[in-house]
């Protein structure tokens, strides 16, 4: 009982010292743990121990982070982003369903590199100057964004995922193939969202001067000194390259990225000058992300090398509802959205998530079954979450308020991940 008290005291302080913005993720999960672990009465070597066996298991996850930015920041200098966007766009044309559906597939690339940051920076300022001219609401644009930033967020090297294979100790490509048919069931609802969205703004009366409104964008379009034109192809190919290895191949996801960023750094900007500008301008997203997957290491390792993991979900498997335990993974995939608005991405994959395994296990539930239920589910609602940084970038270019975009995004999402979780019941992925 001693352990699992200490085991839920140290959820909750790091759950508490990350809502209320205390402190960096990193920080938490070194600190609030070791001392937890002190109190149980471990020694310094058993601890480190611990954390050695934690740390093991996420620096592979870590690893893959970094170099999938770097990937996919290369690409983005290059302006081949810019290139399809660009592209798309004038084939839209004045069409407002068609401008909707095109929002959702520029998010969709935009979001490959898995930030969400970079993706309100990609779609949005491209497409709020046709939205306004076009008289369709900014809530519609923030909402279509969102639902289909968060079903590609699946990706293995998107946070969430990445996350819940650190915890769930598999290699994340691995995982993102047990996701597919639910993402790809999502990807669909998305374009759904976005053309229902688009029937509803014609209604309203949307649809001026779309075309004038493209060639406004074009003229406003800034110089990239960084991109490689005459290399489009070459990038596009590589890119693909990239994700059908990863697919395809039994590799480590991290070297793919490793001998992708090396290539596309060779062709793309020859001379170490360059290159090391090019690295250095990526690397703040990439450590941030980096140190945050290796301590997690440090808590879950404690947590379940000492113990406290079993002893946690002990106490709750004698607290819940036995009609309930079998069912686990769909009760708490239905609770997922509403979850996201109240718990930030690290305190529900590195918090709620452990435990919910550990009390799931009682009852015959894989982890990997637990980790679906809730990474998918809980991705549609990631950027609607006022405790996910990123949504208060997309509102700030949308010129949102944060509760408007809630309340037009939320049942939104909410349907898709509901959607999302009935799929993978049938597919057979999660057991009901």
């Amino acid at each position: 009982m001693t352990l699992a008290i200490l085991g839920f005291l140290t959820m909750a302080l790091i759950i508490v010292l990350l809502l209320k913005a205390k402190t960096v993720p990193a920080i938490a999960f070194i600190a609030v743990p070791t001392v937890t672990a002190f109190l149980a009465g471990f020694s310094v070597e058993e601890i480190g121990g611990f954390i050695k066996s934690g740390v093991a298991d996420t620096a592979s996850t870590a690893c893959l982070f970094i170099f999938s930015i770097l990937f996919f920041g290369i690409m983005s200098d290059t302006g081949m982003f810019d290139r399809i966007i660009d592209a798309l766009v004038k084939k839209a044309g004045n069409s407002v369903i068609a401008i909707t559906m095109l929002t959702a597939l520029i998010a969709m690339i935009g979001h490959l590199d898995g930030s969400g940051a970079s993706t309100f920076l990609i779609t949005i300022p491209a497409m709020l100057p046709i939205y306004k001219r076009m008289n369709i609401r900014n809530t519609t644009l923030l909402t279509i964004c969102v639902a289909a930033m968060g079903v590609m967020n699946l990706l293995p090297w998107g946070g969430p995922t990445m996350r819940t294979a650190s915890v769930i100790e598999v290699d994340a490509t691995l995982l993102w193939k047990e996701l597919i048919p639910m993402q790809v069931v999502g990807i669909v609802l998305a374009f759904a969202v976005a053309f229902i969205l688009g029937r509803i703004e014609l209604k309203r009366g949307a649809g001026l001067d779309g075309a004038l409104a493209a060639e406004h964008m074009a003229e406003e379009k800034k110089v990239n000194e960084l991109a490689r034109p005459k290399l489009f192809w070459f990038n596009i190919v590589l890119t693909l390259a990239v994700i059908l290895i990863l697919t395809f191949v039994d590799v480590p996801s991290y070297y793919v990225f490793m001998i992708g960023v090396a290539i596309a750094l060779l062709v793309n900007y020859p001379g170490e000058k360059v290159q090391s500008k090019i690295i250095k301008s990526h690397s703040g997203a990439a450590i941030m992300m980096a140190s945050t997957l290796l301590t997690a290491g440090v808590l879950l390792g404690i947590l379940e090398e000492s113990g406290m993991m079993d002893s946690m979900a002990t106490a709750l498997v004698n607290i819940l509802p036995e009609f309930l335990g079998p069912h686990l993974a769909v009760v708490i995939g239905i609770l997922s959205v509403p979850l996201a608005l109240v718990f930030c991405t690290d305190s529900y994959f590195y918090g709620v998530l452990p435990i919910m395994i550990g009390v799931g296990a009682k009852y015959g539930l894989s982890a990997m079954e637990m980790g679906i239920a809730m990474v998918v589910c809980r991705n549609c609602a990631t950027f609607i979450s006022p405790v996910v940084p990123a949504t208060f970038l997309g509102c700030g270019l949308a010129e949102v308020e944060i509760q408007d975009h809630i309340k037009h995004s939320f049942l939104w999402v909410w349907a898709i991940s509901g959607v999302c979780l009935i799929a993978g019941i049938c597919f057979g992925i999660i057991r009901v």
